[in-house]
């Protein structure tokens, strides 16, 4: 049965030269001999030792998050329903082995599926869902606008009044400023 692509086999035996001054993933050197079984060892963090003197090292899958297309769940899914048609032993366990996907998947896609049909199969960007859709944030930020402008329109009116008051103190008459 082939590993998972996060396991690595090891075997010290078989390469020692090879492992002279190679180091794990997690930057501690490898050790040339396995150690006994039982035997606690400090820098064994992440591995696991094996009656036949190799041991599986876990190595970090990289972080993005994987993505399944609808073309691709729904292919998956006829080949998961042709495989249970047939009744051919084993033969959904190695479709989930080979397309590296878990029985939950099928579940929830099936689910999907049931409920919104195709469309329900395209992905959902993850998430929490915004409060806000894109006509609500469009709306919010005109009134935000609207109160700017209308605070600009109030502060101009005030202005004005207040020149209206210096021109009749000081007596100056402003229509007849404005055409001379």
């Amino acid at each position: 049965m082939p590993k998972p692509s996060h396991l690595r086999s090891i075997n010290s035996k078989s390469a020692p030269a090879a492992l002279d001054g190679a180091a794990r993933a997690s930057g501690a050197p490898l050790e040339a001999e396995p150690p006994p079984l039982g035997a606690a060892s400090a820098a064994g963090h992440g591995v696991a030792a094996r009656a036949s003197g190799t041991s599986v090292e876990v190595v970090p899958k990289p972080g993005r998050r994987r993505f399944f297309s609808a073309a691709r769940k729904q292919r998956i899914l006829d080949e998961a329903a042709t495989c249970l048609r047939d009744g051919e032993r084993g033969a959904l366990e190695a479709l989930l082995r080979r397309e590296g996907i878990y029985s939950s998947h099928l579940t929830a896609w099936r689910k999907q599926l049931a409920l919104r049909g195709s469309s329900g199969l395209v992905p959902q960007k993850p998430g929490r869902k915004p409060k806000l859709d894109a006509k609500d944030r469009r709306i919010a930020e005109l009134e935000k606008r609207a109160a700017r402008l209308e605070a600009k329109l109030s502060l101009a009116e005030k202005l004005i009044d207040l020149q209206k008051k210096v021109s009749a103190i000081l007596g100056i008459d402003l229509a007849s400023d404005g055409e001379s």
